[in-house]
């Protein structure tokens, strides 16, 4: 009979919030966060720590939550790629991500703009060296990177307040049938 590790109260700030979960003792991060915490932004690439598709921050610094024990985030701040954004407006890494095409089949995207924005938290004005640096972690098997170095220059400048961050698309807009469905516009058999 194989022994069972023992479970243990796991508490963390996860995205600004505050969640607890009962775990493994000797649980991996990246099975907690995606698991107990629901963050399904953290994604499970090699379990080797060579692609970067699991990094997320703890108390600022990227980490890759596949080879970090939960314990080790226990009682600390942990960022995720949803974490990233103000609710429905993205942040300006993703925006730019979006723009500048750094994303494009998407499963090494959310690693990239945790390790770019922990890069962007300590310097708004990296160089192209630097930026190389900080996400040389992070395997991307689309781009070719130089767009995913684009987004991230254009962030830095969102950052810096040279650039304008464009404006969110869930702002409010007009109502397009603005007096109900008996608008004479609306097609035949439309439902009311």
């Amino acid at each position: 009979m194989i022994p069972v590790a023992p479970s243990v109260v796991w508490k963390s700030n996860i995205n600004g919030q505050q969640k607890e979960s009962l775990i493994p003792s000797n649980a991996i991060l990246l099975d907690v966060l995606r698991d107990k915490a629901g963050c399904l932004g953290v994604k499970r690439g090699c379990d080797m720590g060579t692609c970067g598709c699991c990094t997320v921050m703890i108390d600022g610094v990227p980490r890759l939550s596949c080879l970090t024990m939960a314990q080790d985030g226990a009682g600390k701040e942990i960022i995720t790629v949803e974490g990233l954004s103000d609710g429905a407006h993205l942040a300006p890494i993703q925006q730019c991500f979006g723009e500048h095409g750094g994303s494009q089949c998407g499963f090494c995207t959310p690693g990239f703009l945790v390790a770019s924005q922990a890069l962007l938290n300590e310097n708004s004005n990296p160089s192209e060296q630097e930026i190389a640096c900080a996400i040389e972690g992070n395997l991307c098997r689309c781009t070719g990177y130089q767009q995913i170095i684009d987004s991230i220059k254009a962030a830095a400048e969102i950052h810096r307040g040279e650039k304008e961050s464009t404006p969110p698309v869930s702002d409010a807009h007009p109502d397009p049938h603005p007096t109900g469905p008996d608008e004479p516009t609306m097609p035949p058999g439309h439902a009311r």
